[in-house]
């Protein structure tokens, strides 16, 4: 026999409306190489080829003296766009890399870098780099501030699976 549980709260203050939210979901593939090394990953917002917000930088960050930011030069474009001048690691955005597999990472809209947008039209710019391996960059445009929610993605062809970029206003 199974009990119900009944509960009723009362006298609770309303409850004020979430912000948004921006997901970004990365297909890390499954590749069949002799060597194979876990990507250098960084997520950014552009607009006009200008790197306004990094949303992660993910590298090796538990090599020793800090080593792991030697290579992050092979993610090409972020790192003339936005790399070079910064000092590593980045609080709030650097992490570990990522495994094979689908990982989604979810920023608040309303706090960090994104709460800065000044509306019009953007790019969310992913880009990977492996050792031993090649580079591949995506990019998918969108409208800040969102007013509906928005699905977008693309799919990579190397070291990239699908991208998805789904905002909530």
């Amino acid at each position: 026999m199974r009990k119900l549980l009944s509960v009723t709260l009362t006298g609770l203050a309303a409850t004020p409306a979430m912000a948004g939210e921006m997901a970004v979901t990365v297909e890390i593939p499954r590749l069949d190489v002799a060597e194979y090394h876990r990507p250098y990953l960084a997520v950014w917002v552009e607009q006009n080829d200008q790197a306004i917000a990094n949303l992660t930088v993910r590298y090796d960050v538990q090599k020793r003296d800090n080593e792991g930011t030697k290579w992050l030069k092979d993610m090409r474009q972020w790192w003339r766009r936005s790399g070079r001048d910064q000092s590593f690691p980045i609080d709030g955005v650097s992490g570990p890399t990522l495994p094979v597999g689908e990982h989604t990472l979810s920023f608040d809209t309303a706090k960090g870098p994104l709460a800065a947008l000044k509306p019009g039209a953007y790019a969310l710019v992913v880009e990977a780099a492996r050792e031993v391996g090649g580079r591949e960059l995506l990019r998918i445009p969108f409208e800040w501030p969102a007013k509906v929610a928005v699905s977008q993605s693309v799919k990579g062809s190397s070291e990239l699976g699908t991208v998805a970029l789904a905002i909530k206003p």
